[in-house]
């Protein structure tokens, strides 16, 4: 939570120089491209990406995981799941020649933290931990052959870790952030912000929630919106194939073991059997609602390979909200062509894409109270100073 508390801090004061507290509207993408991937970095590496959005590691890292999750896309690569078709030569290079881009800096932040480990100079992260264990079975020429390995044909803990860390959460949890900030900058947007306001000043009537949402989750309005903005755009439409691990009785058939499946979240998302009217975006279904029981949505998957970082996901996304929401009025574009696509589907830059690429879009943000919201970044400034001293 300390490193949600620090690049929350950092992308929102950005949003605020940047935007000239709302005289310009701004792409907010890359803000939140940054803190989804800094969180990563930091809880796997034990460092970050310093400097402005524009750092040229961190545009690389953004633009070859994009690509790499194009290149997953199961509509897009299907050499990858039609046997046969893995005879023909293929027909680009440009899959060996992202993959050593991101060899490249991954051997770069290995290398970083290693180097890290012997000065004493490094910071507690779970790559740190599985180096310096002397109980892991794993040393370091193993580490590295994992780290770089991208191609496996089997599914291995430690390099799952280090890929999973560094391009699924680049991967979803910006898309997720800035389809929410685009519907927040909306007429309906508009709202649900100010309902939003109301129900989080109810219950931090001192002024206290940017400090209070980094270590409790006590605003169902702000935890509704999160699950709708989770349920509606669903940022992985077709999850990842996975494999059955026993047979399977469907109906009169068994489905036997070993059998692939895809899982349509986007379908299960929009079921008007489960969800009312599911094309409409509505936090209310989510509060004291038995739509919002079971499984409330499909975003993360479901079963025993649910996404493994689901519950950072959530707490990602419900700290930013709320910070956002407390910090600026967030305003729909001057310039029609500038406001967002809000359809769960056409947002998306790429359309055969594994995961959601939103397309540019600008909104306006005009901080509620400037004075209050400088004096709050200082603090969370001061905060990680005397953490990291």
């Amino acid at each position: 939570m300390p490193i949600i508390d620090f690049e929350s801090n950092v992308s929102i004061k950005e949003l605020l120089e940047d935007s000239g507290n709302g005289k310009k509207d701004i792409d907010p993408i890359a803000y939140f491209q940054r803190f989804a991937l800094n969180t990563s970095l930091t809880l796997n590496y034990g460092s970050r990406i310093d400097g402005r959005i524009d750092n040229e590691l961190l545009q690389e890292i953004c633009d070859v995981e994009r690509a790499i999750s194009n290149f997953r896309s199961t509509s897009n690569n299907w050499q990858d799941y039609i046997p046969l078709m893995r005879l023909l030569p293929s027909a680009s290079s440009q899959p060996s020649e992202y993959r050593e881009r991101r060899d490249k800096y991954l051997t770069f932040l290995l290398n970083k933290l290693k180097k890290q480990i012997d000065e004493g100079s490094d910071k507690p992260c779970i790559t740190g931990n599985i180096l310096k264990d002397p109980e892991a079975k794993l040393n370091e020429s193993t580490l590295t052959r994992l780290v770089l390995e991208i191609q496996l044909t089997r599914i291995d803990e430690i390099k799952s870790i280090c890929l999973t860390m560094v391009s699924a959460g680049l991967d979803t949890v910006p898309g997720n952030l800035i389809m929410g900030i685009a519907y927040l900058s909306s007429a309906h947007g508009q709202e649900i912000q100010n309902r939003a306001y109301e129900e989080i000043m109810k219950v931090y009537p001192n002024g206290d929630a940017w400090e209070k949402c980094i270590t409790e989750e006590k605003v169902p309005y702000v935890t509704a919106f999160v699950r709708e903005v989770l349920r509606f755009f669903t940022v992985i439409p077709i999850c990842l194939p996975r494999t059955s691990i026993k047979d399977i009785k469907y109906e009169d058939a068994v489905i036997p073991t070993g059998t692939t499946f895809y899982m349509n979240a986007w379908a299960a998302d929009y079921d008007s059997s489960h969800f009312k009217h599911p094309e409409e975006f509505s936090v209310e279904r989510y509060l004291d609602n038995p739509e919002g029981s079971g499984t409330p949505h499909y975003a993360y998957g479901a079963g025993s390979r649910m996404c493994a970082g689901s519950h950072l996901a959530n707490r990602e996304l419900y700290t930013a909200f709320v910070r956002l929401i407390v910090a600026f009025r967030i305003e729909e574009s001057k310039r029609v062509e500038d406001r967002p696509v809000l359809d769960a589907l056409g947002c998306n830059a790429v359309p055969t894409s594994l995961t959601t690429d939103p397309k540019p879009f600008k909104c306006g943000f005009r901080a509620r109270d400037l004075e209050m919201l400088e004096k709050w970044m200082r603090e969370s400034e001061e905060k990680t100073r005397e953490l990291n001293n």
